[in-house]
């Protein structure tokens, strides 16, 4: 699960538990909006610590080295044209 897909979660609970006033048998509305926002949560702690964890696997390297040639350029060598 995405982050992303963390924070809808986390939208429809909170949608679901708070704002929704309808009854259904059988189903409390607000139980599985709370179930859903915990999912959200658990699913956007796993998210960050999966992406910091990735940070911390990325392997530092050296900058390249630069060559740097140097020509010698003598007026006296000039060829004509």
């Amino acid at each position: 699960m995405t982050i992303g897909g963390s924070i809808a979660l986390l939208i429809i609970g909170a949608i679901l538990a708070y704002a929704v006033n309808y009854e259904l048998s059988g189903v409390d509305i607000r139980l599985v909006g709370v179930i859903l926002m915990v999912g959200g949560l658990i699913g956007l702690v796993i998210g960050i610590i999966r992406i910091v964890s990735a940070r911390r696997a990325v392997e530092r390297r050296p900058p390249p080295h630069v060559r740097e040639e140097y020509y010698d350029y003598d007026e006296t060598r000039r060829r004509p044209y």
